[in-house]
């Protein structure tokens, strides 16, 4: 089975499987998604979703994100991994949103990413969770499974971004980012799958032999 062929037959699968895509972390606005967006870098989303309703109550906008005493917001999020990094990046987030864009968060990859603690990915999935710009947020899961799934050569996250929008339509994207962690979580685990076990996979590659080394991990 070719590449593009592969693509085109995990868009029909995923499609099956998952017609809705809810967001998996709670949010309510673009400036609460790109907070727990943030917050969820080396962090599962179910633990943002347990610490965010207490910081939103305090900080639920820019204005008021910024005037809390950064110990106050990493006591709310303490919790999580790099706590106090995160902390120290909303507090000058929300003030940065405040001087440079009227406590509006803003549109554009080029000024998110501009924002402390918003790298490409972050940026990625606001634009096309908050505003509906077809986009493809990478993150390590969906990195791993397109080298499992032979769509990248998985060299690099960067390489695989444009592997991805390459191989399935635009209009896609941002529903098939989350498509595929919903089916990573569910059926292709890092230790739950080597390329062999999971539905998709088989069907992907039927005489792919399971990889000892790697059904022992």
């Amino acid at each position: 089975m070719r590449k593009q062929e592969r693509a085109a037959l995990i868009l029909r699968r995923l499609e099956e499987l998952y017609p809705e895509t809810p967001i998996p972390l709670d949010h309510s606005d673009p400036f609460t998604l790109v907070v727990a967006v943030l917050l969820s870098a080396q962090c599962t989303d179910k633990k943002v979703n347990e610490v965010t309703p207490a910081l939103f109550a305090a900080g639920p906008d820019p204005a008021a994100m910024a005037a809390l005493p950064e110990a106050t917001i990493l006591g709310h999020i303490r919790q999580l991994g790099l706590a106090r990094t995160k902390a120290r990046h909303l507090k000058s987030l929300a003030q940065l949103l405040i001087e440079r864009h009227g406590g509006v968060v803003p549109d554009s990859f080029e000024a998110l990413e501009a924002l402390p603690g918003v790298g490409h990915k972050t940026a990625s999935v606001v634009m096309a969770q908050a505003f509906g710009v077809p986009a493809f947020p990478v993150d390590t899961h969906i990195h791993r499974l397109a080298q499992r799934w032979g769509l990248s050569s998985g060299d690099s996250v960067t390489r695989t971004e444009t592997d991805l929008k390459r191989l399935f339509p635009r209009e896609s994207w941002n529903r098939l980012h989350l498509q595929i962690i919903f089916y990573g979580r569910e059926h292709c685990t890092a230790r739950g799958c080597d390329g062999t076990v999971c539905p998709l996979c088989r069907e992907l590659f039927p005489n792919r032999r399971r990889s000892i080394l790697t059904s022992k991990a």
